[in-house]
């Protein structure tokens, strides 16, 4: 059997994107989105887990949105799991893991409105282009359909 390693998040950014570019000179936008789980403990106090999640998106689809990801905008991610390993100035090693972005939705909600039933306001999509050197960006990405109410999972 084979192996799947797919990712799909919906969250708020935590800061505007950053842009880059590669020595090769492919762009490459990085940014942080929230993902708030809301619960109830064992006695009923209403509770609030938010966990982080690094985001990297390749190629001219970078360009294209990293405008658009500012802090507190809503949007929603698929990818797929990649952990990077570096040495530290101690000579320790880190790792990060992050979702590589294949595809990004701009949703409606922005400056901290949850996902809680909302419907997207924006329909823009931003799907993954060839990327111009796939040695420095680790591979590239395939175009993607536009989405429909039934890819958005709420």
């Amino acid at each position: 059997m084979g192996s799947v390693n797919k990712a799909i998040l919906i969250g708020n950014l935590g800061k505007d994107a950053e842009l880059r570019y590669t020595s090769g000179g492919t762009p490459v936008a990085s940014c942080r989105i929230a993902t708030t789980e809301r619960y109830n403990d064992r006695e009923g106090n209403k509770k609030e887990d938010t966990q982080w999640h690094d985001i990297v998106i390749w190629g001219k689809t970078a360009e294209a949105i990293h405008t658009y990801l500012v802090k507190g905008k809503q949007i929603y991610v698929e990818g797929r799991l990649q952990t990077r390993k570096w040495t530290d100035k101690e000579g320790k090693d880190r790792y990060n893991t992050e979702v590589r972005a294949d595809r990004v939705v701009l949703l409606g909600g922005g400056g901290g409105a949850g996902a809680g039933g909302a419907r997207p306001q924006s329909r823009e999509r931003f799907a993954g282009a060839p990327a111009a050197d796939t040695h420095d960006n680790g591979g590239d990405f395939s175009p993607v359909d536009t989405p429909n109410d039934d890819d958005i999972p709420f």
